[in-house]
């Protein structure tokens, strides 16, 4: 099986890889976003998982990525270069065409991942778009009916919010967010969980209504993505799509225009 394409998806907590053969995504995997991380490793850790999932370096025909973590890019760039004998493009690169009008004040503020997504959303849903990722941020992503990308929201994610009143508040215990009946709690970690749980429930969906509001967007499907998002789209009202895997779709759609 030849032809395939490797997109990679850098955060700031892991790095999403996904392998593609035509249309279909076939093998993905994620590994931990060390900024420290060498060439070195990341060939040990890349080939690594080309060869757990059958695929020859040699048959992979072009590499897209998109990269939150500046520091991690020579080291990647470099990695992919020694193992795949092809081209290695990221979003944000001269050659590297999205066909994404962006009407941010300064286009380059965008986070890759964020166009990565409007152009996979734009594409398998339409426009006018709403995409809900839910990451080590939590980001809105406006697609207007002419397809340009118009901009959206920046929230603290899920669990760096908890993770912050945990540090700041020396009385409170680690936890994490996680689905929960439970509205009022009966002892500490219990009253965490149901709090940052409703909260960001609650918050989503308010933030949804809000942007349903607006006329442009008031019949706009809301596709959500992001390695959190599990944890809370089951009661966050207003979400039409769930595409755990909606980054890595827009980096195959590129990956296709720039090869």
């Amino acid at each position: 099986m030849t032809g395939k394409y490797l997109c990679i998806d850098i955060g700031n907590t892991q790095m999403v890889f996904g392998l593609f053969h035509q249309d279909e995504l076939i093998s993905h995997w994620r590994l931990s976003s060390h900024v420290h991380a060498t060439s070195d490793e990341l060939i040990w850790q890349l080939g690594g998982m080309l060869t757990q999932f059958q695929c020859h370096p040699q048959d992979i025909v072009g590499i897209m990525v998109a990269s939150v973590v500046p520091h991690l890019d020579g080291a990647l760039r470099e990695a992919c270069l020694h193992l795949c004998d092809c081209d290695v493009a990221f979003i944000g690169d001269a050659d590297v065409k999205t066909g994404m009008h962006v009407d941010y004040k300064n286009p380059r503020e965008v986070g890759a991942d964020r166009i990565a997504n409007a152009v996979a959303a734009r594409q398998y849903y339409g426009s006018p778009a709403i995409v809900l990722d839910c990451g080590t941020a939590t980001t809105f992503d406006l697609i207007t009916s002419a397809g340009h990308y118009a901009g959206g929201l920046i929230i603290p994610g899920i669990d760096i919010a908890l993770e912050a009143l945990c540090q700041r508040a020396a009385m409170l215990p680690e936890v994490s967010v996680k689905a929960t009946d439970i509205l009022i709690g009966r002892d500490t970690i219990s009253s965490m969980q149901a709090g940052s749980y409703w909260a960001t429930v609650d918050g989503l969906s308010g933030i949804i209504r809000r942007l349903h509001a607006l006329d442009e967007y008031r019949d706009a499907p809301v596709v959500s993505t992001g390695g959190l998002i599990n944890r809370i789209h089951q009661d966050v009202s207003g979400i039409s799509a769930l595409e755990p895997y909606l980054t890595l779709k827009g980096l195959h759609l590129l990956a296709l225009k720039h090869g």
